[in-house]
């Protein structure tokens, strides 16, 4: 149990800027001030506007001059044919063409202005999307594997539950007051391809005793505090989730002890002061009933990113995942893919690992599908960094980037492939220009963040921190920032070095964080650097 008292709402006012201003004017209900907020010249609107807009799935851009990101929530990441093209033509006519898939299986828009946004709003409506809650401190996308319902090796269907969820937290004023975002993930997938370790809350679809229902993971996350999270300790019915999902973020926002700093807000540092067993006490307490008891989780012993070709348990149909170099998308490769999809039936998911998937296609059809696919600009035969490679949007869009990072992440990437082929397929390269974790950087083979260093004269440098051991699955641990501040410039010979001297030394069968976790520090800096000293000692 905590030892500090929950503090008072007058010194959570006092305190927190955010809570402030929601206390003052509640972020929705700017959905009726919209000509206000059109008519207002950028620089003359109050920055606590500008704040609230987050409800609505609006970051300003970066330089902020009166343009926004605008992210379009896709449940498990699961979007009708006619929901892309809804947000491909948006692409086009308010976007500038662009657009980006992300870790949370969203799509995000840039250069949006507000003066244009209602219409925005209801072209999504009418497509069964919404914006809303896409960020503030609210239930967040919820996340999923992308094929549910249509893989042959999931433990069972999730897609009506997650729908349920989304159906039931989206847009609800009661759980659009939270102490900070709260992001659910909800699968059934073999593979555990959602990453439930990094979720505030994972339902993990498994079978006990004949019995379809799930195991409970709460308090993950990354940023700059990163937490892989617990096991409750509970299996919970189908019936049961949806009150076990309420119950625990009713625990978690009925107290102030978690409003008070920003900083401190998730779930998961809720979880670190109380631990999963006395935070499991409050939530049964909350639901008036005690949970059945589970001993452990069930963890994955393969990873996916169902790309590829694989076939549905829908007789006669495939699915195809298909890699998105740096996770880009332009309208126009949206609507072409939305009208080839459609043309048989099909829909789009979106992955974590910022791909796109085809299901419901043909087996008569799949040579053309992959053909016409890759003639849009995504071919199924590209290098598989290609689709294990992630990127946060950072550079140019993001005002907390300090770095380059799509741009960044495209050179490391063609020198891998130029230099080691196809034995970089695969490799769990996640790059972020910021401490934020957008691109999850602690979970990834080789994670690299955007930080600044000092060149010979004490001039600033953009610059990386390499992080190595950290992975999902039945290995998840959170990486070490190994090798710091390395140069920019560097970045490509030093992850060149590291991925080369794995190649040369690797035991049978041995994976690359396997390498780095039993290589010392000091030899993999020595690695990394250039310096042959370590080489001898990371063989042995």
């Amino acid at each position: 149990m905590p030892k500090r008292e929950a503090p008072g709402w007058e010194m959570v006012l006092k305190r927190n800027s955010v809570e402030r201003l929601k206390h003052e004017l509640f972020p929705t209900e700017l959905a009726g001030q919209w000509d206000r907020l059109a008519q207002t010249s950028y620089e003359k609107l109050p920055e606590e506007d500008i704040v609230r807009l987050q409800w609505f799935g609006m970051y300003h851009d970066k330089p902020k001059i009166g343009t926004f990101m605008m992210r379009v929530k896709i449940p498990s990441g699961i979007l009708s044919a006619e929901g892309l093209r809804a947000i491909g033509e948006i692409s086009e006519t308010y976007g500038r063409d662009q657009g980006e898939l992300t870790t949370r299986q969203n799509f995000q828009l840039h250069y949006i202005t507000l003066d244009k946004f209602p219409e925005i709003l209801e072209k999504l409506k009418r497509a069964g999307l919404t914006t809303m809650g896409g960020c503030g401190d609210v239930v967040r996308n919820i996340t999923g594997c992308p094929v549910a319902g249509v893989d042959r090796d999931e433990v069972f269907d999730v897609t009506p539950l997650v729908a349920e969820t989304a159906g039931f937290f989206y847009g609800n004023r009661e759980y659009s007051d939270l102490p900070r975002k709260h992001k659910i993930s909800i699968a059934a997938c073999r593979h555990q391809c959602n990453a439930p370790e990094i979720n505030c809350v994972a339902l993990i679809g498994m079978v006990k005793d004949g019995r379809e229902g799930f195991a409970v993971r709460v308090g993950g996350g990354q940023s700059s505090t990163p937490r892989l999270s617990r096991h409750l300790g509970v299996f919970i019915t189908r019936e049961q989730a949806m009150p076990v999902m309420r119950a625990i973020i009713d625990v978690w926002k009925g107290t102030t002890e978690y409003r008070i700093s920003r900083v401190k807000a998730r779930l998961k540092f809720m979880i670190d002061d109380y631990g999963p067993e006395e935070f499991r006490r409050l939530v049964e307490a909350r639901l008036g009933f005690a949970l059945e008891d589970l001993a452990a989780v069930p963890i994955p012993e393969t990873e996916s990113d169902h790309m590829g070709v694989r076939e549905q348990k829908q007789p006669g149909l495939n699915y195809v995942g298909f890699p998105v170099y740096l996770g880009l998308m332009s309208g126009r490769q949206m609507r072409e893919i939305a009208a080839l999809t459609a043309s048989f039936g099909g829909d789009i998911r979106l992955t974590r690992r910022q791909n796109f998937i085809i299901t419901g296609i043909p087996a008569a059809q799949l040579d053309d599908v992959i053909a016409q696919v890759g003639a849009i600009g995504f071919p199924l035969n590209a290098n598989g960094l290609y689709a294990s490679s992630i990127g946060c949007i950072g550079d140019p869009h993001c005002n907390y980037a300090v770095t380059p990072t799509k741009t960044k992440l495209a050179t490391i990437i063609e020198r891998l492939v130029n230099q080691f082929g196809e034995q970089v397929g695969g490799l769990k390269l996640n790059l972020d220009g910021c401490p934020h974790a957008c691109a999850q950087h602690w979970t990834g083979d080789i994670g690299l963040q955007g930080t600044t260093g000092r060149g010979p004269a004490g001039e600033p440098l953009e610059a990386f921190d390499i992080i190595l051991r950290g992975g999902l699955g039945k290995d998840a641990a959170i990486g070490k920032p190994i090798i710091r501040r390395v140069p920019s410039a560097m970045v490509e010979d030093y992850v060149s070095r590291l991925f080369g001297t794995y190649l040369e030394r690797r035991n049978a069968n041995e994976t690359f964080t396997h390498f780095c976790v039993r290589t010392p520090d000091a030899d993999l800096i020595s690695i990394a650097s250039g310096d042959a000293s370590g080489a001898d000692v990371a063989a042995a």
